[in-house]
């Protein structure tokens, strides 16, 4: 049995390796700090609880509810596996509810699994509130099992988001998509909601595989290949890709180009304005493109930028006025919908933007990037040993080269790992992954080759 102190929330919840980590007995001391929480804040409160298509989710979600219940909390569990963004607006659309609890590793590879918590609103948990959950474990688990209901949370959701898109655009799109949830939460759903508005889909990995077929479930290349490849082989108008519970996004257009989480932000942000008349703050983490600045630059409106995380975001979309919050990983919500990430209503949006203005996804893409200039993105992930990880995360306080790829380092951020910023609005970024034992490396600059050298300098002032 791991101790207390091996159970951390990282980014956005705790999770760990199935049958290591992410055991019934931690799962259970888990949800019991997490039912102590609530309870204290909302004495009988009701709590939903949702689950993905990982190994054995469901049973690890029942596993919790019954904890859950122990604490005098009224419980109700999904009665089939559901996107991350299903449980949200379920419980943001429930007066009584006072918060939720999703069992999902998002994009992390299959064999983990994970414990998210979900405030009232549907958000995601502030530090404070899963700081109080950690301080509430327990050495064991409790022994008393509690009485839960199961109910539909997937219907009412799906119905929502076909009320919030235009369905007269979509299907005057007469469009032929590609839908790829790599085994993930958002399987059949996407594919069922585009269909009803007249889209013809070809959906890919569609199916319940808790191995997730061998794929890293996370919308970048080389996981999204084959449905570029796909698209590309058939001409058809564009692929849209979510993650292993369906909050993220990632797409492609007709000629299998990967369109990339930032200029997905992007997009929606003009739809919003320009084609539905709203407006409102930009929320931005700092490892995303500064083309979501020239945008929102371009539409008059304000950008703010957060420390890494959705959490973050949520923040700032508690504070009220936020017309929409990005990060650079695909998670983009949009709080008019819901105070959390949604990769099926992302989706939907640019089905409607290019069925609005009767372009391809290329072709909005191209006229994004004659009003913002052009840059290149690249990130890469290492996986280091303990010592060379810890070496790194020591030294990284002091990092501060003088130039970078021939390039003036201007300024050093350190809010979220370290940000070096370059000429011409390009930088470096390298940080800690708070849901994997990774550092990642991030770049941008206006040219693909500029990327490639400062992720090869970025690899050198992580190894050396």
């Amino acid at each position: 049995m791991a101790s207390t102190s091996d159970i951390h929330f990282g980014t956005d919840g705790w999770r760990a390796v199935i049958a290591d980590g992410f055991t019934y007995e931690n799962l259970r001391r888990v949800a019991d700090a997490a039912g102590r929480v609530f309870a204290e804040d909302h004495p009988g409160g009701l709590v939903l609880v949702g689950f993905d298509t990982r190994f054995e989710a469901g049973s690890f979600a029942a596993a919790a509810a019954e904890v859950l219940a122990t604490h005098g909390l009224r419980v109700k569990v999904s009665d089939r596996y559901l996107p991350t963004p299903a449980l949200c607006w379920s419980v943001a659309h429930d007066d009584d509810a006072v918060g939720g609890v999703m069992l999902t590793a998002s994009h992390n590879p299959a064999p983990y699994l994970g414990f998210k918590l979900r405030m009232a609103d549907g958000g995601a948990s502030p530090v404070a509130f899963t700081q109080r959950v950690e301080a509430a474990l327990h050495a064991s688990a409790p022994a008393v099992r509690g009485a839960f209901e199961t109910i539909d949370f997937v219907s009412p959701y799906l119905a929502g988001l076909r009320a919030f898109v235009n369905a007269e655009a979509i299907a005057a799109s007469s469009l032929h998509v590609v839908v790829d949830p790599l085994y993930g939460a958002g399987q059949t759903y996407l594919a069922e909601t585009l269909r009803s508005f007249g889209v013809t889909v070809t959906e890919l990995h569609g199916e319940l595989n808790p191995g997730f077929g061998g794929l890293h479930p996370e919308p970048i290349p080389p996981n999204i290949d084959e449905a570029r490849e796909l698209v590309k082989r058939e001409s058809l108008d564009a692929a849209f890709i979510t993650d292993g519970d369906a909050d993220r996004i990632g797409a492609a257009d007709r000629i299998g180009a990967f369109v990339n989480p930032h200029r997905i932000i992007a997009l929606v942000v003009r739809h919003l304005v320009e084609d539905r008349g709203m407006s409102g703050r930009i929320v931005k983490t700092l490892s995303t493109s500064v083309l979501v600045d020239r945008i929102a630059a371009h539409l008059g409106l304000e950008v703010v930028t957060t420390p890494i995380g959705f959490k973050w975001i949520y923040e700032e979309m508690v504070k009220g006025g936020v017309l929409l919050g990005g990060e650079e990983s695909g998670g983009i919500g949009i709080p008019a919908h819901v105070r959390e990430r949604d990769g099926l209503l992302m989706a939907l949006l640019l089905a409607e933007m290019m069925g609005q203005r009767k372009q391809g996804l290329a072709e909005l893409v191209d006229d994004l990037i004659a009003i913002t200039g052009p840059m290149e993105y690249g990130r890469v992930d290492l996986r280091l040993d303990p010592t060379t990880m810890a070496a790194f995360v020591a030294r990284m306080p002091e990092l501060a080269p003088v130039t970078l790829a021939g390039l003036e380092v201007r300024e050093v951020v350190r809010i979220d790992g370290v940000k070096f910023l370059l000429p011409d609005d390009a930088w470096l970024l390298l940080r800690t992954s708070g849901t994997e034992p990774l550092v990642r490396i991030y770049a941008e600059a206006s040219s693909a080759g500029v990327v490639d050298e400062l992720l090869a300098e970025g690899r050198t002032l992580t190894c050396v």
